[in-house]
């Protein structure tokens, strides 16, 4: 058998995970994170209900023409005929047949309090419809994975009956009979007793698939492995309904580099940092940074002590190397840094400091001061870079001399709020008097800004501000507080983030906002000359 049969990577994210709060899918969006999913190198995608779900049916008609999956098989997932229904008359069933899939994943109640209050039938009928759909579906030459929905909640109610809805599955014809944790509520002891006990007394292959409820999913996935399962299910990221599923990548990276397994082709699992990020982008969900593995915090390192262990050994600090899940290590320079923290962060940014420890001693006293008085640069890596440039070469990186600037907000007689901003500098020689208008004053003094250098640096026209954040720092100072201002800049290659401090969000926005067009045009530096 392949490796993909021997043991079952299957995706979900499409089905399960888009059942997140504030997550939709378009049709489009669905074949393009099936085409991630497929990179990375899963054995099985779940596309959706094709025939409950119009959407889920034009997913599959257009997914054979427009997606040619070279290491995934997708499967339709769906319900068990209806009671007092055959499953050659189920019209449901009939468009899962219809899917063009080649797996259905198919879920049944296992709990028996669910098959007589929400399926309103006996415990006999269900069986019956169990074992009919799984038959018809496998009579019309399509491979069969059974979810048992509510398992663990069902064992723990009637333990004859969630078995013998594993057994009838696995003799009607089902591959794998997937254990569903559907409300995350289990501990992964109990749940590998579970399992024992399920392998031992039916001989089925079994599957899992756990939610996140209690904070257990991943350490549920894995602790059925090491009961014996051969399926594992989840979601990129752990998206999902309430608290979201398993995180597959998390599942796969912890089973392929603690446990030896070899689960994705050679050489995938450095993707995963890639493809998670790329699937959050279609999703408009941003990915959390304190993500295991794949998260940019994920081999982050802040405090002093830290920093001098890796600079003798990374492994010291890390418990796996990042590249082998596509992540990477960064430090992070803060109040906590010490000398080790600025020698590595240097390096990062391509500065050489091993040799001068009274700079790096002043630079890490410098940093120390300016968070005291509220600055970050664990966050704004372009303004760090800034500051190393100045204590190495004992001056500001400077293109332009600003002489003064200045902002207006009027407020017309329409109820329209504008702003106008003037900006005096000094550029390439040539002294500037520029004006600029926005829809605030942060938007009126970049326009300005940018009018007045561009003459003398047109690269400027390439930096486009992404993002801005504020964080207002002593608040019990209210309107006389303390404010940090982020600004990250982009010039189509890459974004930059950079960071300004003030009593006034204007001046906070002022100071990141020159920092960020300074080291733009040092990244730029050739064409900035």
């Amino acid at each position: 058998m392949s490796i993909s049969d021997e043991f079952h990577v299957y995706d979900t994210t499409l089905r399960d995970g888009a059942q997140q709060e504030g997550l939709a899918l378009s049709v489009a969006d669905k074949i393009a994170i099936a085409q991630h999913l497929d990179d990375l190198g899963v054995g099985f995608i779940e596309g959706g209900w094709p025939g409950a779900v119009p959407k889920d049916t034009e997913f599959f008609q257009r997914a054979r023409t427009e997606l040619d999956l070279r290491n995934a098989t997708f499967a339709a997932f769906g319900a068990t005929c209806k009671p007092q229904t055959a499953a050659a008359d189920d019209p449901q069933v009939a468009a899962l047949r219809e899917s063009g899939a080649s797996v259905v994943t198919l879920v049944a109640k296992s709990h028996d309090a669910h098959v007589e209050r929400a399926l309103r039938t006996t415990l006999d009928e269900n069986l019956r419809m169990v074992a009919d759909t799984i038959k018809h579906l496998r009579e019309h030459g399509q491979r069969v994975f059974l979810d048992t929905e509510h398992f663990f909640d069902g064992y723990r109610a009637n333990r004859a009956y969630a078995l013998e809805v594993v057994r009838v599955s696995a003799e009607s014809g089902a591959d794998v009979v997937a254990l569903c944790d559907t409300n995350g509520g289990t501990l992964p002891r109990e749940l590998q007793d579970v399992v024992r006990d399920v392998l031992e007394t039916t001989g089925a292959r079994l599957g899992i698939h756990a939610h996140n409820d209690g904070g257990c999913a991943v350490a549920n996935s894995i602790a059925a492995v090491e009961a014996g399962v051969t399926h594992v299910q989840g979601t990129i990221n752990g998206y999902g309904e309430r608290t979201g599923n398993a995180d597959l990548l998390a599942v796969v990276a912890n089973l392929e580099l603690k446990r030896g397994m070899e689960l994705l082709p050679a050489g995938h699992l450095a993707d995963s940092f890639r493809i998670a990020h790329a699937i959050a982008e279609v999703t408009n969900v941003p990915p959390s940074t304190r993500q295991p593995y794949v998260g940019l915090s994920a081999f982050a390192h802040k405090a002093g002590l830290h920093a001098s262990a890796i600079k003798v050994d990374p492994d010291l600090y890390q418990h796996t190397d990042p590249a082998l899940v596509g992540n990477d290590m960064r430090m992070l320079v803060s109040e906590m840094a010490g000398r080790a923290s600025v020698e590595l962060k240097g390096r990062e940014l391509g500065f050489d400091l091993g040799n001068d420890r009274e700079l790096v001693s002043r630079v890490a006293d410098r940093v120390k001061e300016m968070e005291a008085r509220g600055y970050t640069f664990e966050s704004a890596d372009a303004s760090f870079s800034l500051l190393l440039t100045e204590e190495v070469t004992g001056k500001r990186a400077s293109f332009f001399d600003v002489e003064s600037w200045r902002v207006i907000t009027e407020s017309r007689a329409d109820g329209e709020a504008v702003s106008e901003s003037t900006v005096k500098l000094v550029a390439g020689g040539e002294r500037e008097i520029v004006t600029g208008e926005g829809n605030g004053p942060v938007n009126a003094l970049d326009h300005a800004l940018r009018t007045a250098i561009e003459r003398a640096y047109p690269v400027v026209n390439k930096f486009e501000l992404v993002d801005y954040k504020v964080r207002i720092l002593d608040q019990g100072h209210g309107t006389d507080a303390v404010i940090r201002v982020l600004i990250q800049t982009a010039d189509g290659e890459g974004s930059w983030v950079t960071v300004g401090v003030g009593h006034n969000i204007v001046e906070a926005s002022w100071e990141a906002l020159v920092d960020g067009f300074t080291f733009g045009l040092l990244r730029h530096k050739e064409e900035a000359r």
